[in-house]
């Protein structure tokens, strides 16, 4: 079994890089599972509570992924 790596907390919120790339891997998982799931997603757009259907859903792949063959040039 692998040890879990300690982190110094302070410096982790200090730098923030990776708080920021959890917070968006989370959202991108969260938006790919309601789109597979054919759920909708609501979200706060402009002041309001909106419901985005599950084929309006958009998730862009993350950062550091190699481009897809199906994306556009």
């Amino acid at each position: 079994m692998i040890a879990p790596r300690k982190i110094n907390i302070t410096e982790a919120f200090v730098a923030g890089s990776a708080i920021d790339a959890a917070i968006e891997q989370a959202g991108r998982d969260a938006r790919l599972r309601h789109k597979q799931l054919g759920v909708p997603i609501v979200v706060w757009r402009d002041g309001q509570i909106v419901e985005i259907p599950p084929e309006e859903i958009v998730v862009d792949p993350p950062a550091d992924s190699p481009p897809s063959l199906n994306s556009e040039p």
